[in-house]
């Protein structure tokens, strides 16, 4: 059962966005249940379980943009689709993980689109990913694919155990909070998968792939500990 939530203020909008997600769920053979609400105010007390949101930005009160801020600091984990009028207000989508946007009036096929490729994402998807936005494009990265990440000039840089390199815009310290405990921030530039550190020497972090990556003089004591405790976790 996929729990989908669809929110806007205007009533016609919300009907026509459910009958697109029940026909698109109807064949492909999905059991679905639709919260609609008519303001960011009403979604955010409703609390429960949302696999899929699809959010107005522009609206009353409270806006998409400013409601899913706040649905992401209080943990919400679904996939956010924005639906707009206006194509410009999407550059702002990154910083809440907005899987993509649907322009008003939506489409059937525009729809459709989106949400096979979104089914895909979940098909596909394993317990842990990490889910980045290139572009107009969004894509699921598997954590433990993942040797390091870099940042250089506000990109970040995803070196991954395939050797291909994926970069993006977003702060290291937005992508620390996404990653879980086997990553550590051993510079202000680079996080590294302590899974994958081969050795440490004169202050440079050998890692599987043979990149060396530098720990800060003002981390190198912690830096020991950890991977320490990490080598002790392992063997129990």
């Amino acid at each position: 059962m996929l729990y989908i939530a669809i929110c806007d203020d205007d009533q016609f909008m919300l009907e026509a966005l459910r009958k697109l997600v029940n026909d698109f769920f109807r064949e492909n053979n999905t059991n679905i249940k639709v919260m609609l609400f008519i303001s960011g105010e009403e979604l955010l007390r409703y609390g429960k379980q949302i696999d899929i949101l699809f959010l107005d930005i522009q609206m009353k009160h409270i806006d998409g943009m400013e409601t899913a801020k706040k649905l992401r600091q209080s943990d919400f984990k679904g996939f956010l689709i924005f639906v707009t009028v206006l194509k410009e207000l999407v550059f702002q989508a990154f910083e809440v993980q907005a899987f993509d946007y649907l322009l008003k009036p939506i489409q059937e096929n525009s729809f459709s689109k989106t949400m096979v490729r979104l089914l895909d994402c979940m098909k596909n998807a394993k317990d842990k990913n990490l889910l980045i936005r290139i572009g107009y494009e969004s894509r699921l990265i598997p954590v433990d694919d993942i040797v390091f990440c870099e940042v250089i000039d506000r990109k970040i840089y995803l070196h991954l155990l395939s050797s291909e390199v994926i970069d993006y815009y977003e702060k290291i310290e937005d992508l620390e909070k996404k990653l879980d405990e086997y990553f550590y921030k051993c510079h202000r530039s680079f996080l590294i998968n302590l899974k994958y550190v081969r050795g440490y020497k004169n202050g440079m972090v050998i890692m599987k792939d043979g990149k060396e990556i530098p720990v800060s003089r003002l981390r190198s004591k912690d830096f020991s500990n950890v991977i320490l405790q990490y080598m002790k976790d392992e063997r129990i």
